[in-house]
């Protein structure tokens, strides 16, 4: 459909090498460009090079505040979102962040959609009355899940039109994956992709050690049965450290795959792995978009909605798990390895809909 050019500014943790952050805004724009042409893109990123590169886009640096008035001055619409923007897991910083791009763009009178945001934890008193205040004021919310759509109206957010979609990477289908970038990735570092291949993904959690050697114990579990054990960082290049530490207690060999790649060609790696072994939210996700089973290891309550979501097994969550356990729930999907794939294949299709859904309420707001 042609039509004039419009304009959309998306604001969310972009620019920072995280893989799935950067598999969520590669989703949006994907899906976005998949359903109306004359879309004129600009991202606050981190790293605007980086992301006007990786995307054909434009991009300017989140933290120059005359750029990022421009940009919300050309906008037609501002896209806040997806990922878990309005948290203070991580420090108030986030919300106060977020929140103040979207009253900027209020005060502009800029249209703006909450677009798939996974929302909370937000146990500040003063975070929450943010959220109440200035999420009442948007035109449209989309969150990721059930768990979201409950903090917000506990927050007492009931004005915006809110809809319940799924995470923007399920939008994607396995063909929308690099699967060439994916496999010449695991080729050049040494792994064969017509073997079994178990894709791990761990991350720091809290200054926690013990469930390095617990994950240790899982990957030699199937590494003695002829399984590559393959660690995908999908925070580069956070997520280096612990991978090293959890190779470095297994007694079997293991890769790390230490390239700062594309989100695409991460995603397509992912793609080509047998079994995924993460803790990160977009390295179950992506599997999950690419029909691969996964067993989770939960250090947040988003992990743990979406493995139920895709009705996919957690090992246990971070703080207790136990080698027992993992290595149980492990052999449980091995046994049932063709039921779970053809289950999480299922589930992400189903998915699929309710992830495109928030495009089309974007489109909607942003009329013709």
């Amino acid at each position: 459909m042609n039509g004039p050019v419009k304009t959309v500014v998306i604001s969310g943790y972009y620019g920072f090498g995280n893989a799935g952050d950067e598999a969520v805004l590669f989703s949006i724009i994907q899906t976005l460009r998949s359903l109306r042409e004359n879309l004129r893109f600009i991202v606050l990123s981190q790293d605007p090079p980086k992301t006007a590169k990786a995307y054909g886009v434009e991009a300017v640096n989140r933290w120059n505040v005359l750029a990022v008035l421009k940009a919300l001055r050309q906008a037609d619409i501002v896209l806040s979102g997806g990922g878990s923007l309005l948290q203070d897991v991580t420090g108030p910083r986030s919300i106060w962040y977020y929140l103040g791009i979207v009253w900027a763009a209020k005060l502009l009178r800029r249209r703006v959609i909450f677009y798939s945001q996974g929302i909370g934890p937000v146990n500040g008193v003063s975070g929450r009355h943010l959220v109440k205040k200035i999420a009442n004021r948007v035109d449209v919310i989309t969150v990721r899940d059930d768990r979201s759509r409950t903090e917000l109206l506990d927050m007492e957010v009931t004005v915006p039109p809110l809809y319940v979609t799924a995470d923007p990477v399920l939008g994607l289908s396995r063909q929308d994956l690099n699967l060439n970038a994916g496999k010449e990735l695991l080729l050049r570092n040494g792994i064969d992709p017509s073997r079994p291949i178990l894709g791990v993904s761990v991350r720091e959690w809290r200054g926690l050690t013990g469930y390095y050697q617990v994950l240790a114990k899982g990957c030699d579990h199937l590494a003695r049965q002829g399984w590559q054990v393959v660690f995908i960082p999908m925070h580069f290049p956070a997520d280096i450290a612990p991978s090293r530490e959890v190779a470095r207690q297994m007694r079997e060999s293991s890769v790390i795959l230490r390239e700062d790649a594309p989100a695409t060609t991460v995603m397509g790696a992912i793609a080509h792995v047998g079994l995924v072994l993460g803790m990160r939210l977009h390295a179950l996700i992506v599997a999950a978009v690419a029909g691969v089973p996964v067993v989770g290891v939960s250090y947040d309550p988003k992990v743990t909605s979406f493995l139920k979501l895709v009705e996919q097994p957690s090992a246990g969550k971070v703080e207790t798990l136990t080698a027992e356990e993992l290595i149980q729930t492990l052999d449980l999907v091995l046994h049932n390895i063709a039921k779970q794939q053809e289950k999480v294949e299922e589930r992400a299709a189903e998915l699929r809909q309710d992830a495109r859904k928030a495009a089309h309420l974007a489109l909607e707001l942003l009329g013709k």
